[in-house]
């Protein structure tokens, strides 16, 4: 039975098996998964995530999201921060190579978040993340 098993299936068979406890990665494993730039918050990259959530409706995120997650997102204006700050978020990956202006890197300095850029798309991040045993938000 396990030889017929592909790795997608094998990951959900170990959730079953471990009561359906997500994986926590440390934000210098996303850095390298996603090939990342750190933009601000060096320090932080011990912190450790337990899921990913991508959006680029901040409506979603104050809806789903709860802290211990990194946002990937392609929005690069202060309400991604301000929405993160609110969400309890510390870790942010603008993906597509997008880049915040200065402003927006010194507001996320002052509320002690690590801001990354990828030049992956939000599909191809989520599915590094998620491939590399990330799990993304429960919607239930």
């Amino acid at each position: 039975m396990i030889q017929n098993v592909n790795k997608l299936e094998m990951k959900y068979m170990v959730m079953k098996y471990t009561n359906g406890r997500a994986q926590t990665m440390k934000l210098c494993e996303i850095k390298d998964i996603l090939k990342a730039e750190v933009l601000c918050g060096d320090e932080f990259l011990e912190n450790e995530v337990s899921y990913a959530f991508g959006s680029d409706l901040m409506s979603d995120v104050l809806a789903y999201v709860k802290g211990r997650t990194i946002l990937l997102t392609g929005l690069i204006n202060s309400q991604v921060i301000r929405t993160a700050e609110m969400a309890d978020l510390t870790a942010i990956v603008f993906v597509r190579g997008k880049r915040p202006e200065n402003d927006i890197v010194n507001l996320a300095k002052q509320n002690n978040m690590i801001l990354f850029t990828t030049k992956d798309s939000m599909y191809t991040a989520s599915g590094k993340l998620f491939c590399n045993g990330l799990e993304g938000i429960n919607l239930d």
